[in-house]
């Protein structure tokens, strides 16, 4: 059979897999199927996802031993060879995988949970898919990004997702900053052990009143969403730490808070210029007015003038 043919096979021929309760799902040869995994319950697996595991004849897994486990959760046998891949090998991996994908195998990618390629390994397969004029189709499931945005009851016509905020407090408060005018709801990943750092850095960038949602164990037994304005759910996170997968859904800036938060873009002697003004009028030291300039006209993607560069040009107004 040519790559990329349009033949498909039942998964089961077991008079199970004809019954009104389970019809026959059809697995298409020659193509790398994108599946989409539960996030925490075993009981969002879809039919599709049960006889692509048992089909297919190569299973691309982010982690094998999660993958076995998910298997045995849902009653099915991996039919197929099992691979490893993760975000550390993916690259290497994807061209023997679609090697096979052209002699017509089912090449299957599952990551631990949720939808491959959106924050799990699966985009370099894609591409090199793409480029390699080989099929690509999804069969798709759960998602903890939409779970969230729907269950937030923030405006859902137009959304970003920012995956993980970075870990690092400086650059963390850089990507918030640049985010400050943001006029679409905006949903971030966050791990329980920096939501509190999280939560300051939220206050901090989009203030007390912006309304968010926190939302913790999305489709599992403990599920639950924390509604309200950001300054209320960072006290929420003080008096009782959430556990679990977190999802945090931001609303979008205003149009006046979209107006204030667009930074006014100087170039360096002009940020001298307002130094040596402000040093003057406060009678400051010119250090301590060059850095409240530089942290009140943040550049376009939320970091900070160069300090040294305004003293240099402070130094050269003066000499």
């Amino acid at each position: 059979m040519p790559a990329g043919g349009s033949d498909v096979r039942p998964a089961d021929d077991s008079a199970d897999a004809v019954s009104p309760a389970r019809r026959p799902v059809a697995v298409p040869r020659g193509t790398v199927v994108l599946a989409a995994t539960p996030i925490g319950n075993a009981g969002d697996a879809s039919d599709r996802l049960k006889a692509l595991l048992e089909a297919a004849d190569i299973v691309a897994a982010e982690d094998t031993r999660r993958l076995f486990d998910l298997a045995n959760r849902l009653g099915v046998r991996v039919g197929g060879q099992v691979v490893a891949y993760h975000d550390h090998n993916e690259r290497g991996r994807a061209d023997g995988l679609l090697d096979r994908v052209e002699t017509g195998a089912t090449v299957l990618v599952v990551s631990d949970a949720g939808m491959p390629t959106i924050n799990d390994p699966g985009l370099a397969i894609v591409r090199r898919a793409i480029e390699r004029g080989l099929p690509v189709t999804c069969a798709p499931g759960p998602s903890a990004v939409l779970d969230a945005l729907a269950l937030s009851g923030l405006p859902t016509d137009r959304f970003c997702y920012e995956g993980f905020l970075p870990r690092r407090h400086a650059e963390r408060v850089q990507h918030l900053r640049a985010l400050q005018a943001e006029r679409r709801t905006m949903v971030f990943y966050e791990t329980p052990h920096r939501i509190a750092d999280a939560m300051d850095d939220l206050l901090e960038a989009f203030g007390p009143d912006r309304p968010m949602a926190l939302c913790r164990e999305l489709t599992k037994e403990y599920e639950e969403i924390r509604r309200g304005p950001v300054a209320r759910i960072r006290q929420g996170v003080i008096d009782d730490a959430p556990r679990g997968e977190i999802v945090l859904v931001v609303g979008g800036a205003s149009d006046e808070e979209a107006a204030a938060a667009t930074p006014t873009v100087l170039d360096v002697d002009a940020l001298a210029r307002l130094a040596v003004a402000r040093a003057d009028e406060a009678g400051m030291r010119i250090k301590d007015a060059i850095a409240q300039v530089v942290q009140e006209h943040p550049l376009p993607d939320g970091s900070l003038p160069n300090r040294k560069q305004v003293y240099t040009a402070v130094l050269a107004m003066k000499g």
